[in-house]
């Protein structure tokens, strides 16, 4: 136990090393989806329609893993066996859902970069700025 003086009070930390290590894979994940937003927004904002796609797909995805993480890393497969279940669970409520999103964006990407093919057929070129004629 480690003592740390905030004001008056002294309030008591319990340092275990299960105890850090048990936070480190929704860190790892904060850290990662917080690079996927990030480089999905940078794509967004690029003047060329195929980056501004994909930046759509991976903000995209990024919500999908963000999805299954809240949805608990803990927990043993929803099937139950033979035996039932032992302990705690992980809702497949989560999965299906984020599953049928990644069928939805796979198919929305398709679509979406038809388009962009459809506008470099028309224009000649995929950039924003000429293909709105400023």
């Amino acid at each position: 136990m480690s003592a740390v003086t905030v004001g008056t009070p002294t309030i008591l930390l319990a340092s275990t090393s299960a105890g850090s290590e048990a936070g480190q894979p929704q860190v790892v994940l904060a850290i990662v989806l917080g690079l996927l937003f990030a480089l999905g927004t940078f794509l967004v904002l690029r003047k060329d329609v195929v980056r501004v796609v994909w930046g759509v797909t991976i903000i995209s995805q990024a919500a999908n893993v963000y999805l299954v993480t809240m949805g608990g890393l803990r927990g043993a497969v929803p099937i139950i066996s033979h035996g039932g279940a032992h302990g705690e669970v992980t809702d497949p409520l989560v999965q299906a859902l984020v599953l049928t999103a990644i069928v939805i964006g796979f198919g929305t990407t398709a679509f979406a970069l038809v388009l962009t093919y459809r506008v470099y057929e028309e224009h000649g070129t995929i950039d924003l700025t000429e293909v709105s004629g400023r």
